[in-house]
């Protein structure tokens, strides 16, 4: 019986040697697929965080959680690396992931915890995301069918055919336009909200107690919900080093 062949999830660049284990994409072309990923609708949440924390309070959680999420995300790729290192001394196709650290930390109770937590995330996300997109076509186009009518005919067959892509870096341009989009959106709405400005910043709460900072930090940190994509936008790279 002939051994099966195991495809790579992240094809190799081309001219790569065999059993490097390299993606195509520039530092560029993964920058717009990390903010893209890593940045969601969770934002909209901040105005509610600030206007809670007061907006010193909520200043200190949105740069504590950007700083504990840029650590983690190094960090996770530092971990790989060393777990790479001891478990093969010569460059092979194995793509080591979540499961991997989580059985070298805990054993088989670690991965099968890991990729659990793993697959709630990534449903939930696209769930959510789901729910929002049929809402807002729904609510631009509501003569043409229901949010349930936009999910399950429009949405879900092209989040299905999306998962098909085999290659990170063929999504870079649809990231990097959606980067433009959510930030032009964001000027909008800040530019309308500059306008309603009535009183001066010392006149609105900057602290409203020992919570605020953790309840901003939460908030926050639920913004930064892509953080399960590192180890895989790490890997599509030509130069993983630029990560």
């Amino acid at each position: 019986m002939m051994a099966a062949e195991a495809a790579p999830l992240l094809a190799r660049e081309d001219g790569a040697a065999e059993g490097s284990r390299r993606g195509g994409a520039t530092w560029a072309q993964t920058l717009g697929n990390v903010v893209v990923s890593i940045v969601g609708t969770g934002v909209l949440g901040l105005p509610y965080a600030f206007r809670n924390a007061g907006w010193l309070a909520g200043s200190f959680g949105v740069v504590a959680a950007g700083c504990a999420t840029l650590y983690c995300m190094l960090l996770l790729v530092d971990c790989r690396n060393k777990l790479e290192e001891e478990e093969s001394e010569e460059p092979s196709d194995v793509h080591y992931t979540y499961g991997d650290l989580g059985e070298k930390c805990f054993g088989t109770i670690g991965r099968c915890l890991t990729e659990v937590l793993i697959f709630l995330s990534q449903a939930g996300g696209s769930v959510a995301y789901l729910i929002f997109i049929a809402q807002n076509l729904n609510s631009m186009l509501p003569q043409f069918m229901s949010p349930d009518g936009f999910i399950f005919a429009i949405l879900l067959p092209m989040q299905i055919a999306l998962s098909f892509v085999r290659s990170l870096s063929s999504l870079s341009p649809f990231s990097i336009f959606a980067d433009v989009c959510n930030v032009l959106a964001m000027a909008i709405v800040i530019k309308e909200d500059v306008r309603l400005f009535n009183h001066p910043f010392a006149d609105r709460s900057a602290f409203n107690g020992l919570w605020a900072i953790p309840f901003s930090f939460g908030v926050a940190l639920f913004c930064f919900e892509g953080f399960s994509m590192t180890l895989a936008l790490e890997a599509s790279m030509a130069e993983r080093k630029k990560f």
